[in-house]
């Protein structure tokens, strides 16, 4: 997997449109069960709001998972625009919640349109945009004659040590780029640890 585009932060932010009060927040996740979980917490905070509207984005190409839902809004006009600034903004791993609070005076089909996905597009352009590399986290045993070297593989290979175990012997949990998964496995098993000893995590 490439590297990717998601948003460099949580964001939110408020606009009226006709009277209405529009609230887009914004969130990086990396799956459903998180984006859920945001879209709760905005429910929770904004349960007296006339719609908690959403979209999400999660991964890419085949396992690519997008997901929307209008709550209540007339059929199309929130979250496929909300899913639209997503989409057009050319990110993915994240959740996009827009909140209104019906302020007395309608917007008809083109102004929901509008205004959702409006709201949407701000608070994108308020999150900014990060580059991500896809990583894979592992945990590797190694004995104490092996640190350095393992170190060394680590820097080559672009991947670091997040957590250690200093026992009778090193116990490492690393996080490397998926792209250079193989060929630091087998640079690992060069030295004598063997892909037995690497256990895959998250």
């Amino acid at each position: 997997m490439r590297p990717y585009l998601t948003v460099a932060q949580e964001a939110r932010i408020e606009q009226k449109l006709k009277r209405s009060r529009f609230i887009g927040q914004v969130k990086e996740v990396t799956s459903e069960e998180e984006a859920r979980a945001f879209i709760a917490r905005v429910q929770a905070e904004h349960r007296q709001a006339t719609h908690n509207c959403y979209a999400y984005r999660i991964g890419s190409g085949k396992n690519e998972i997008i997901y929307y839902s209008d709550a209540g809004e007339p059929h199309g006009t929130a979250g496929r625009p909300i899913l639209g600034a997503i989409l057009s903004a050319g990110v993915t791993d994240v959740v996009v919640v827009v909140t209104r609070y019906f302020g007395g005076q309608k917007l008809g089909v083109r102004g929901l349109i509008e205004a959702y996905g409006g709201t949407a597009q701000a608070v994108l352009a308020a999150a900014g945009i990060k580059e991500k590399v896809p990583v894979r986290t592992l945990k590797l045993r190694c004995s104490y004659e092996q640190l350095d070297r393992v170190k060394g593989l680590l820097r080559q290979y672009g991947g670091k040590i997040i957590a250690g175990d200093y026992g009778v012997s090193a116990t490492l949990e690393i996080e490397v780029p998926l792209e250079s998964l193989p060929a630091l496995t087998a640079a690992l098993g060069a030295i004598g640890i063997i892909s037995g000893q690497i256990d895959a995590g998250r």
